[in-house]
């Protein structure tokens, strides 16, 4: 319990801290979003008097100093008050944040985790089997990671949705073109599944390697241990080493890792969206720098924040459960 608690209070406090500076930041980014707001109000006709100031409250940018604004920040957050996006005025941030976060923890989530359990399975596989034919496999995948997302992303375009094999479609969640209703129902899903297989194919190429590698090298590095050793010398099964004794050791740095690629999740590939104008998370967060949608770009940001300490917080209470030595103080 000391262990639990000790945690849960390193991460308030890093909790608080993440709100103070998302709060800070915007306030010291050049240019004033009501001025921005106010210009394209005034295209379509005259703004009546007073009208900055209540479009400050609308978007939840706080009136008065720089301790009243902090103040009514929180009391916002509280309520769950994000402001209103200035791209999609007057749609709240929440609601802008509702649709397009569910769009990619489906793909980058599922993409994540299907990445990690196939890096670390091969991985598990190549570091017991040093030397195999199964090593042979290391050098091209380590070359698919160090490719960039987008540029990978381009390649997958150019040779399976354009000009060379027209297998999959070129961008979007699902196809807008053809009288599909956006919701649970069968045409939607399949055609939001076959809009999602090449975005998630791209993020599985390119990031399983680091996975793979990283557990094939703890693997050889576990295996001269004396503990690997001595259950050798019990002859227990080579399964049972492998599994049991080996990769449970070796996958701990690997955890960590993808702890913090789950927290990542929520804001998504954002090149590799951009690419395939996917509406995830990542593309939304593009077109708010773009249009100055500082409420937009503000929750956004909270949202990743919280979703990274969530996931290391979740992932160090694990630790203290796959290894007992975490939880002794020093």
């Amino acid at each position: 319990m000391r262990y639990v608690a000790r945690k849960l209070g390193f991460y308030l406090v890093a909790a608080w801290a993440a709100l103070t500076l998302n709060f800070l930041l915007p306030q010291l980014i050049p240019g004033n979003p009501i001025e921005v707001l106010l210009a394209k109000m005034s295209q379509s006709g005259s703004v009546p008097p007073g009208e900055a100031q209540v479009l400050t409250k609308l978007l939840g940018l706080g009136t008065g100093n720089i301790f009243q604004k902090y103040w009514q920040y929180l009391d916002g957050l509280a309520h769950l008050q994000l402001g209103l996006s200035i791209s999609d005025f007057p749609t709240p941030v929440s609601t802008e944040i509702g649709q397009s976060i569910y769009w990619t923890l489906a793909l980058v989530g599922t993409a994540t985790i299907i990445s990690f359990a196939l890096g670390i399975m091969l991985g598990t596989l190549a570091g017991w089997k040093r030397g195999s034919r199964l090593d042979a496999i290391i050098p091209s995948t380590t070359l698919l990671t160090a490719m960039p997302y987008f540029w990978l992303a381009l390649l997958m375009l150019f040779f399976f949705a354009s000009n060379v094999w027209h297998v999959f479609p070129q961008g979007q969640g699902y196809n807008t073109n053809s009288e599909i209703t956006e919701g649970w129902n069968l045409p939607f899903i399949l055609s939001a599944m076959q809009h999602a297989l090449l975005p998630a194919l791209t993020i599985v190429l390119s990031s399983v390697g680091g996975w793979l590698l990283g557990m094939r090298n703890m693997m050889v590095s576990t295996l001269s241990d004396d503990y690997v050793v001595a259950a050798e010398a019990k002859g227990l099964r080579q399964r049972r080493i492998m599994i049991g004794y080996a990769a449970r050791n070796a996958v701990l740095p690997s955890v960590s890792g993808f702890a913090i690629s789950l927290g990542f999740v929520v804001s998504g590939a954002i090149a590799m969206e951009y690419v395939f104008s996917y509406p995830g998370l990542g593309f939304k967060l593009v077109q708010a720098v773009s249009n100055n949608d500082y409420p937009l770009m503000q929750g956004i940001f909270l949202v990743i924040t919280f979703a990274v300490l969530g996931a290391n917080m979740v992932v160090d209470l694990l630790h203290g459960f796959i290894d007992p030595r975490t939880r002794l103080s020093r």
